[in-house]
């Protein structure tokens, strides 16, 4: 299979190449450049482990991955999971599931796209002979699951930007406290929007990308996307075959990328309700599926701060799919939205796509209190956001993001207890090392990266 780019001036890439490069080259994203019928093979998937329907579904994408060597960077990207069902789907009701995605090493869902996609570095830095320079922004959990599927591998030097003070004190220290020398945690004046700008400037330098073998760790790699588009199939194929068209997936999200995700798995054949994006008072996406208004505003700190963002990067893709994979007009419309920072979309049937919901931090604080009273469960800031008007939706997966022990203060203020989890515990032992960089732009990082790559083993 080959990959294009949404902006339609790319000649296509293998998926090794498309996942190595990250952003093409004409700053468009890679899709695949036909979508897979599956719809006669999901169903036989039927009881398979979490590793073993990764590489079903994944092998139709990764085809110049020899299939033994996929099969084994995926089985050993999930054995580091602390659940023998990797991604527990979890009944708090009748037509009420939550699918918890936090069992991987970091406790985020982010996990799940990010040990898978640090093997498969590996593998490219082992087959090419070359090292690889990753780069990456975060408003929180990427960057601690891009850094844990990395660390400590030969040939990768991974440089995560992220917005000094915007992040949970336990996310920062994810990243910080690995103690490894290929790690570059950027804390930047700003917020998540200004440090994905610089990232994608920076991307978009070819000669200094070619220069140090820049690759992009953020969800706009596409093989971020392939992988979570698994839990999708694995949650859908727990329920009964009379069920399952019934299904609402509920997803909070900030850069589109979690929901993007299984509503391509729907156009490949998983039949369900519909998808539902949830979203924190950095509400972009909710006024986009509410009234068509895509325009951005200021980024406000808020109770979820993996979502306080304005500028979903991962839009893009849902774009040039619901213009029905028209290039021209995608790439027309996302260079408008850089100069105007917004753009107005009055079709239906593209708003009707999905639904959505918004949720402000008092709404937060009382929903977690809420869940917890009714159904003796603890949930995060950022999953409680999926839990807003679910009444009108008859068979509702509310996609769990985050542990609650992530965002220990949020979650005692509202239900008065503890939430604790011993890998987050032994991080308060160690010292951190970040970087700080006051002046955010491409210049700087550039500079920073170049002097702090050194030679790498392979």
């Amino acid at each position: 299979m080959k990959f294009v780019s949404t902006r339609g001036q790319t000649e296509p890439h293998s998926f090794s190449d498309a996942v190595r490069v990250g952003l093409a080259p004409d700053l468009g994203l890679f899709v695949p450049e036909t979508l897979p019928d599956l719809s006669d093979e999901i169903a036989s998937c039927e009881g398979l482990s979490y590793p073993n329907l990764c590489y079903e579904f994944y092998k139709h994408f990764a085809t110049d991955v020899p299939a033994d060597e996929l099969k084994e960077i995926i089985h050993r990207s999930y054995s580091t999971f602390d659940h023998d069902d990797h991604a527990p789907l979890v009944k708090l009701a009748d037509g009420l599931h939550v699918l918890e995605l936090f069992h991987g090493p970091t406790l985020a869902f982010k996990d799940f796209a990010l040990q898978l996609l640090g093997n498969l570095y590996e593998r490219q830095v082992s087959v090419r002979d070359d090292p690889i320079t990753v780069l990456g922004a975060t408003s929180g959990d990427t960057g601690a699951a891009a850094i844990s599927g990395l660390h400590g591998k030969t040939g990768v030097n991974i440089y995560i930007l992220y917005p000094d003070g915007r992040v949970s004190p336990l996310q920062e220290r994810q990243m910080t406290c690995t103690g490894d020398e290929n790690v570059f945690p950027l804390a930047i004046a700003g917020n998540f929007d200004d440090a994905q700008a610089v990232l994608k400037e920076v991307l978009g330098d070819k000669e200094f990308s070619s220069k140090v073998n820049l690759s992009a760790v953020n969800s706009i790699n596409l093989a971020r996307i392939l992988a979570q588009c698994v839990y999708y199939l694995y949650a859908w194929l727990k329920f009964p075959a009379d069920q399952r068209e019934s299904i609402t997936f509920v997803v909070p999200t900030g850069n589109f990328g979690n929901i993007l995700a299984g509503w391509m798995v729907s156009k490949m054949g998983m039949r369900v309700a519909g998808f539902r994006v949830a979203t924190n008072q950095n509400d972009i996406l909710h006024r986009f599926f509410s009234s068509g208004d895509y325009s951005v505003g200021d980024v406000h700190a808020s109770y979820a701060p993996s979502m306080d963002i304005q500028v979903a990067s991962n839009f893009e893709r849902f774009i040039y799919y619901a213009f029905k994979e028209n290039p021209d007009k995608t790439r027309n419309v996302m260079l408008r939205f850089k100069s105007d920072g917004a753009f107005q979309v009055d079709d239906d049937s593209i708003l009707n796509m999905m639904s959505s919901s918004r949720m402000d931090d008092g709404e937060i604080n009382a929903k977690i209190a809420n869940v917890y009273e009714k159904y003796n469960y603890v949930i995060d800031p950022h999953t409680a956001c999926g839990f807003k008007d679910l009444e009108d939706i008859d068979n509702a997966v509310v996609l769990s993001t985050a542990h609650p022990a992530k965002f220990p203060d949020v979650v005692k203020e509202a239900i008065g207890q503890d939430s604790t989890h011993s890998s987050l515990e032994a991080l308060k032992l160690l010292e951190p090392v970040k970087y700080p960089l006051s002046s955010p732009d491409a210049d700087t990082i550039r500079s920073f990266i170049t002097s702090n790559t050194q030679s790498m083993q392979v």
